[in-house]
């Protein structure tokens, strides 16, 4: 039965550690935040979308087959309503009123976060027929906008965690088989908070894109589909940047298993030192650090974090930070835990 009306909520994410490795085949671990975004959604008998994104006071309007290009939070609209109707499920003229609490270019997933808020408010205002799409295919369908509409080749990481987050519990994913198994995530006294770094990303923009065609040319020359494949000492064939790109996706994939069997005894002070290693992997290895990142890390740790890194694609964003019992965070910070995945609401 058709609705006149329907609200979705999703959520941001964080990556407790595992960055740059959905792309490869490799493992990651993250879980979804209380903040996100949230789409109320309103039947309208026009066949057009017209769509107010709150935080911004900006509006669009497009007829539901346009498919002329878009920038900024508008081409994540209509790229939705555009692979939805690829997908045989067309949207049904709507107003739409955009609105969240998630910093967008923060490396917390405000992207996905969109667009998969989007997917289910549309969805749901075609009523049962919704319901064909199950949860993993919304996150691939949420991932082609990202890649065709927006212009950035990312995996599938931040749409999982947003659709398949649970609390108490981060999210282990094996992106060679998309299997996803939750983890718990007792903090015990500990603490997650988040710091900005006050410099913005745009995946399209950075050099995301073009990490992930080093890996690629990594992959072939190693003849391996997936570069997770690869065997650590077969890596020293390659050429650098090539060989130190290879060597931070294995070593991170390696490191994801050693938090998980760390949150499984309760040992957080080795995911901790963990976290340290994965952000000078990613600052040395992968070279996705920044000035401003480098410095907001070092000021975490002189803070008394037990460890810190970067999260989200680099070039800018946040940073994660633990503290241990009885230590105090800097003031002005964003405390996470997990939280609940992706949902409709009542409208």
């Amino acid at each position: 039965m058709a609705r006149e009306r329907a609200a979705a909520f999703a959520p941001g994410r964080v990556n407790l550690i595992g960055e740059h490795t959905d792309y490869n085949g490799g493992l990651a671990l993250p879980f979804s935040i209380a903040q996100g975004v949230t789409v109320h959604a309103r039947r309208s008998e026009e066949p057009y979308i017209s769509a107010h994104a709150a935080d911004l006071g900006e509006d669009d309007r497009f007829g539901l087959r346009d498919r002329s290009p878009a920038c900024g939070w508008r081409a994540f609209v209509r790229g939705v309503v555009a692979e939805l109707d690829g997908a045989g499920l067309a949207a049904v003229g709507a107003r739409l009123e955009i609105g969240g609490d998630l910093p967008r270019g923060a490396g917390l997933s405000s992207s996905a976060a969109l667009e998969v808020a989007l997917c289910l408010a549309l969805t749901a205002l075609r009523g049962r027929d919704g319901e064909e799409l199950d949860r993993l295919q919304v996150a691939q369908l949420c991932s082609r906008v990202e890649s065709e509409w927006v212009g950035a080749r990312t995996g599938l990481l931040d749409q999982i965690a947003s659709l398949f987050g649970e609390p108490h519990a981060a999210l282990l994913i094996d992106f060679s088989t998309l299997a996803i198994e939750a983890v718990p995530l007792r903090l015990d006294g500990w603490q997650l908070i988040v710091v900005d770094s006050g410099e913005r990303h745009a995946h399209a923009s950075s050099g995301y894109n073009e990490r992930r065609s080093e890996c690629e040319r990594a992959s072939q020359q190693l003849g391996v589909r997936l570069l997770a494949e690869a065997k650590l000492e077969e890596i020293e064939r390659l050429a650098e940047p090539l060989r130190s790109r290879a060597r931070h996706v294995l070593e991170e994939s390696r490191r994801v298993e050693e938090a998980v069997t760390a949150l499984r005894a309760g040992d957080l002070r080795v995911v901790a030192a963990l976290l340290n290693a994965s952000h000078a992997s990613l600052r040395d290895c992968y070279e996705v650090s920044t000035a401003a990142m480098e410095r907001t890390v070092r000021e975490l740790l002189e803070a008394g974090a037990a460890g810190a890194r970067m999260i989200g694609g680099g070039f800018g964003g946040s940073a994660l930070a633990m503290f241990a019992p009885g230590s105090e965070p800097p003031q002005g910070t964003l405390h996470v835990r997990p939280g609940r995945g992706a949902r409709l609401l009542e409208d």
